[in-house]
């Protein structure tokens, strides 16, 4: 995918993810099944993830591979990284403490933060060049060493992850 194409893909999966939790009453939002986060930790859990990429996107380029180093191999396709986060999870991968959902008590604002944290991850897509996004590397906590644009494949699928989670446990029947 190109740059646009992942911009693109970022903006359509949150976006979506975005109009299922508005549509959710808020008591439903709260609901959680028995060792399983609700809906509304589900979106803060999304604020946790992608606030740390916008970040790095931040950074001045000369930093990243001072920091985290250079990719020696390709980056995998889209459909190669989901492949492998969805391995991760089958072998009992889960979120790190830091990105652990506490219980947000304001859903607006969560959804504010989680759209405009997403809205500038994809402007600071820009500050990078197509070579740069398959050589700069950061670390994932479940699944190692990403290319810039793994990354972004990643983050733009976990809101789809998410959203049909909470599809399937919280559709109406």
């Amino acid at each position: 995918m190109t740059k646009p194409e992942i911009q693109n893909l970022l903006v359509e999966n949150y976006a979506s993810f975005l109009a299922v939790m508005r549509r959710m009453p808020d008591v439903q939002a709260h609901m959680a099944a028995p060792g399983k986060w609700s809906p509304a930790q589900q979106a803060e859990h999304l604020v946790k993830s992608v606030r740390p990429v916008t970040l790095a996107f931040t950074l001045p380029k000369f930093l990243l591979p001072l920091i985290f180093g250079r990719s020696n191999r390709p980056s995998r396709t889209f459909d190669e990284l989901v492949a492998r986060y969805q391995a991760k999870l089958t072998a009992g991968g889960r979120a790190s403490n830091p990105f652990i959902p506490g219980i947000p008590r304001n859903l607006d604002r969560v959804y504010r933060r989680l759209g405009r944290t997403v809205d500038q991850l994809r402007r600071r897509i820009d500050r990078f060049t197509e070579s740069e996004l398959d050589t700069l590397i950061l670390p994932h906590p479940l699944l190692g060493k990403l290319t810039l644009r793994e990354m972004l494949y990643f983050t733009a699928y976990h809101a789809k992850h998410h959203q049909h989670s909470i599809e399937a446990t919280h559709s109406p029947a």
